[in-house]
């Protein structure tokens, strides 16, 4: 009687493990997945801090020249933007990042402050080769602002 109760359960146990191994390791995918656009995000986040405080110190000279300085450096937009475009092409890109570049909305609001937004293609570790035909890739966008104030 104990053997026949028995005998349509054989191999559940495998389907249960094989199905919790496989969520485990889409967790595990996920988490990294998640900790390395993270990770990129903040090495945007840096470059783009790094260009606003470069495009920050841009003078526009012809308000300089015209003008004189009051309270701090005047900018313009083409000069932020070009500033900015000048920092990140100079600068090594991080490993994890395929391209990098000023996006628009870059310049001045105000005259005086630096508005710098990057955009760039983060590769996602481990899982970037199975979604290759949906780009392989994240689309990063990041803005960082710097003031020169004279005292």
């Amino acid at each position: 009687m104990h053997e026949a109760m028995g005998e349509g359960d054989e191999g559940g146990i495998s389907v249960l493990v094989i199905g919790m191994m496989s969520i485990a390791l889409l967790l595990i995918v996920g988490v990294i997945a998640a900790t390395s656009i993270q990770l990129s995000r903040i090495q945007l986040l840096d470059a783009a801090d790094a260009a606003a405080l470069d495009a920050a110190d841009s003078v526009a000279e012809e308000s300089v020249y015209g003008g004189g300085v009051d309270d701090g450096v005047p900018l313009t937009s083409q000069g932020v933007a070009a500033a900015a475009t000048e920092h990140l092409g100079g600068r090594q890109r991080p490993a994890r990042i395929t391209s990098w570049a000023v996006a628009s909305g870059t310049g001045t609001p105000d005259g005086r402050t630096a508005l710098v937004r990057v955009q760039g293609q983060a590769a996602i570790p481990v899982i970037s080769r199975a979604i290759g035909a949906f780009g392989g890739s994240v689309t990063i966008t990041v803005e960082s602002s710097a003031r020169s104030d004279l005292d």
